[in-house]
């Protein structure tokens, strides 16, 4: 089985290249593309275009509610999205495991919203799709996640990831077990900042 995309695709070499500058810290220039891709998309767009765009320009914003916004289409758009779309671009996505980390960026944004009752409704929507998720570092990192995201929840707390992180004893000290139990989810493939 083929791990590279299965057709070649300009709006997504586009996405990703926004993507990368945002990583590498320049987060306005990545926005700004992101926005002027989405715009050339359109709302009622190719939905695998759609998730993925939102769901990359939603780690762009430090602002919980901007970040909803984008979390939301994002989800809105892979409701749209069929298997056979994702395999367009890479023959090993099934949307199903999309969902984890979706639900669990929504649930995350309503927490810092200080909405408990949202947060904790999307958690549990994203725990019922962890089974869709594969048993590899990926998994490990939603499942870990959703943890971290259900104690904050559970402790009202409503700090960023960041400060949550620096605020709280290391992971090993809280529970005997190395690595951190507060790291923010992504999608198949992404790899997003703390």
């Amino acid at each position: 089985m083929s791990t590279s995309p299965s057709t070649p695709d300009p709006t997504m070499d586009a996405i990703s290249a926004a993507v990368l500058r945002g990583r590498d810290g320049d987060t306005g220039s990545a926005r700004r593309d992101l926005l002027s891709l989405w715009e050339r998309i359109g709302s009622a767009g190719d939905a695998f275009h759609r998730c993925t765009l939102a769901h990359y320009l939603a780690d762009l914003y430090d602002d919980p509610a901007e970040s909803l916004v984008w979390n939301v289409r994002a989800l809105d758009a892979t409701d749209a999205l069929t298997d056979e779309r994702a395999r367009e671009h890479h023959d090993t996505l099934r949307v199903a495991g999309f969902y984890p980390s979706l639900h669990l960026n929504l649930a995350d944004d309503f927490r810092r919203l200080g909405s408990f009752r949202a947060a904790a409704e999307h958690l549990d929507r994203a725990q019922d799709h962890l089974s869709a998720l594969p048993d590899d570092p990926y998994g490990d990192t939603i499942r870990t996640a959703v943890h971290g995201v259900r104690q904050a929840i559970a402790d009202r707390d409503t700090a960023p990831h960041r400060e949550r992180q620096r605020r709280a004893p290391p992971a090993e000290a809280r529970n005997g077990r190395a690595g951190s139990d507060r790291q923010r989810p992504s999608m198949p493939g992404s790899r997003r900042r703390p």
